[in-house]
């Protein structure tokens, strides 16, 4: 695959680019309707609309600094050319799908960001990559489930607090209501934060071929394609994760899913606007294990969270392999 490409060959990337962030809305939709699913607040058929609704609309209320941490931050972007994109891509989807099917909560984000080193490395060794950046998503990994497990739980113990006087009926009444801003709030920080991966990856693409002059930037066709690419992905929903999230780690009432996707929303939120990528799994799955912990120790499944944790940790250096081998493979074309 030569540095330059033909137009045709650009497009059918791009279209690769599409489908990791329609199989990242596919593999990351359970982040968002787990708990409002598990709670029974709604259908699943009704909450992957819900969630897909302000998926698409999260460009409206954020900047663009995740796309520009992903597109500059990561690997120098001199180095990159459309066999680096690739790769990386190629990574990022096999590992996707490998845990999509055993029905696995990794980090489609990390995934992402281990296809682009692991694609850098093959290229150009340590040199191509961003220290600072890499450094700063990698804390992102053990930060944001953590912030996401404190801030639930502290909102566990506000709630309880407030709600001491009320009968279980009159509580659970109304937070099914609450439990309607909650998910709405953690879908716009989900879609606000994983979609600008993927236009990073792309606006990086169109800037190695010349497309976007000297400066780097998302052009808007890239943010609404990326949006509806990732909304459609949640559309067609991840049930196999669905059921990891929302009912094997911990059972959650409405109360308790408010309060983790009120923690999980403040966490994405505070991460889009300081152009950190981070998880959406490792956050929500933070909350939840924050809220279970509220209400008793042995209310979490400790051994399966365990197992997440595993996946977390692996998620980075098994897709880099993945996208060095894709690299290789694609150089002798």
């Amino acid at each position: 695959m030569d540095a330059t490409l033909a137009f045709p060959l650009l497009v059918a990337l791009i279209g690769v680019a599409l489908f990791f962030d329609f199989l990242n809305g596919l593999h990351d939709a359970a982040n968002s309707i787990a708990t409002i699913v598990s709670t029974r607040v709604l259908r699943p058929q009704y909450a992957v609309m819900w969630a897909a609704f302000f998926n698409f609309i999260a460009f409206l209320f954020f900047g663009l600094h995740v796309a520009e941490t992903l597109g500059t931050g990561i690997i120098d972007p001199a180095i990159v050319t459309p066999q680096v994109i690739f790769a990386a891509l190629m990574g990022a989807i096999i590992w996707n799908i490998v845990t999509w099917i055993f029905g696995i909560p990794s980090s489609s984000s990390h995934a992402l960001v281990g296809g682009l080193v692991g694609a850098g490395l093959a290229k150009t060794g340590g040199d191509a990559i961003v220290l600072s950046g890499l450094l700063k998503t990698v804390g992102a990994i053990f930060m944001s489930p953590m912030i996401g497990f404190f801030l639930a739980l502290l909102l566990v113990l506000i709630v309880s607090w407030v709600c001491l006087r009320q009968t279980p009926f009159a509580v659970d009444r109304s937070f099914r209501g609450l439990q309607f801003i909650s998910a709405s709030l953690y879908s716009l920080g989900h879609g606000g934060n994983d979609a600008q991966k993927t236009m990073g990856i792309i606006a990086v693409l169109l800037f190695s071929q010349g497309y976007l002059g000297e400066t780097f930037f998302v052009p808007f066709w890239v943010v609404i394609t990326c949006q509806s690419a990732m909304a459609l992905g949640t559309l067609f929903g991840g049930w196999r994760i669905v059921h990891t999230m929302g009912s094997k780690i911990t059972r959650l009432n409405p109360m308790q899913g408010f309060c983790a996707e009120t923690g999980g929303a403040i966490t994405l939120f505070a991460a889009t606007w300081l152009g950190i990528p981070v998880s959406t799994t490792h956050t929500i799955t933070g909350a939840i294990i924050g809220v279970g912990a509220a209400r008793r120790v042995s209310a979490v499944r400790w051994g399966l969270a365990g197992n997440i944790v595993i996946a977390w940790v692996v998620t980075l250096p098994a897709a880099a392999l993945i996208s060095a081998l894709f690299y290789f493979a694609a150089g002798l074309l």
